[in-house]
């Protein structure tokens, strides 16, 4: 069967190909010559069909990937209206009700709940946060403090889920993943010759709840004026933390009480360490191709990286487009992902390196015990004389590489 990245590499050619003859009319100062024409309007169709392939194709592998997902999940439509503040205000009273009231009950359901659920598709959402305007004049105080849209602080790309990975909700016990890794072997016979036998071989990943959690602290005036500003706080920041530490852990995780990481993953191929190319992110897709890998692949790397890759030219110092570096594969930046090598001070100094990724993202499963679990306290020291309330939340889920063989990485030089 006929893989993405073939097709991918396909239609990368007949692009290559119709560039050629349209820069060479270009230099020439000419149209398309009849022979030219025909030939161009050929690749243009070759490479509407490829891509027409490449769409069922990705479909597939996305169904494929979907299909393994389990547990509650929510649509937008569904959550409409849902609103973090009310059900944290009324969850303080014991008077949760509402929408709030049945998505605490679908997200709690079999498994004990501190405080109140809220799903993590609603959290991880990005909101901008609002803060209190000015009076500005004299007769402010006759005049109500509205709340005004203000810029959100800088924030790294959340980029695991998007790039594909296989994503489990709703767990509730330990989960083992088995996979084959061996097969058995398969042989020519005589006419009523007796065949020989042969064994598969197994392995299998455990996947368990780790915690991660932030604490806010919150006043009073807040907890009883603001819902409006404590809304999207939550949601943009608080759900933020959670989402960046897990899409850390998934990328370079090293155990323990996080989860291990594509980076930390001892089963995980890497290659010889080397200066950013055409020819190293071959070597990476060659990598995945002669295990047999495939599905949809992306690469994921450090925006220093991409910046390096920006700055490759040809032979006459011609920039060349990342997409050619790449090999028109799609290539992500996030600072999440972290230096393989740390800088040295000099003399003489070493600057940091980064890794490249390159992996069938479907390989990296992502699991969810819990939905984002907040706890109201305000009889905590810090805030019980100040009539507040500090904000614990905590997000039980794990992260492991079921398919080691669906990654390769490299430290580029």
């Amino acid at each position: 069967m006929t893989t993405i990245n073939t097709l991918k590499e396909q239609r990368a050619a007949k692009i290559d190909r119709a560039k050629a003859i349209s820069d060479k009319a270009e230099k020439e100062n000419r149209d398309l010559d009849a022979g030219e024409r025909a030939e161009f309007d050929t690749i243009k169709a070759d490479v509407d069909g490829i891509e027409a392939r490449l769409k069922r194709a990705s479909d597939v592998a996305e169904w494929e990937r979907r299909a393994e997902s389990s547990g509650p999940t929510f649509r937008d439509g569904e959550l409409r209206g849902y609103s973090v503040a009310k059900a944290l205000t009324e969850g303080m009273n014991g008077s949760l009700s509402g929408l709030e009231r049945e998505t605490h009950d679908e997200l709690s359901r079999g498994r004990e709940s501190r405080g109140v659920m809220v799903p993590t598709e609603f959290l991880m959402e990005h909101r901008a946060l609002t803060t209190t305007a000015p009076a500005g004049s004299v007769g402010g105080n006759l005049v109500a403090t509205n709340l005004a849209e203000v810029s959100d602080r800088r924030r790294s790309r959340l980029l695991v889920e998007t790039l594909g990975a296989t994503v489990l909700r709703g767990l509730v016990g330990n989960v083992d993943l088995p996979r084959l890794v061996n097969s058995g072997s398969a042989h020519w016979v005589a006419e009523h010759g007796n065949t020989t036998g042969s064994s598969p071989g197994f392995k299998k990943k455990s996947m368990g709840p780790k915690t991660v959690s932030g604490k806010y602290e919150v006043s009073r005036k807040m907890l009883l004026q603001s819902n409006t500003a404590l809304e999207p706080l939550l949601r943009a920041d608080l759900g933020f933390i959670l989402a960046q530490a897990l899409d850390r852990a998934a990328i370079k995780g090293g155990g323990g009480e996080e989860p291990v990481g594509i980076l930390a993953d001892s089963e995980v191929g890497f290659l010889a360490a080397g200066a950013l190319d055409s020819d190293l992110t071959s070597e990476l897709l060659s990598a995945l191709e002669v295990d047999d890998v495939s599905g949809t692949t992306a690469f994921l790397t450090h925006p220093t990286i991409m910046g390096m890759a920006r700055k490759i030219k040809d032979g006459i110092e011609r920039p060349i487009p990342v997409s050619e570096t790449f090999h028109g594969q799609r290539v992500e930046a996030s600072t999440n992902v972290p230096f393989s090598t740390a800088a040295v001070a000099g003399p003489p100094a070493v600057a940091a390196k980064f890794p490249l990724i390159y992996g069938e993202w479907a390989s990296l499963y992502v699991g969810y015990w819990s939905g984002v679990d907040i706890l109201v306290n305000p009889y905590h020291a810090d805030v019980a004389d100040k009539g507040g309330a500090l904000l614990h939340a905590f997000l039980d889920c794990d992260v492991l590489v079921r398919h080691p063989e669906g990654f390769k990485w490299v430290e580029i030089l």
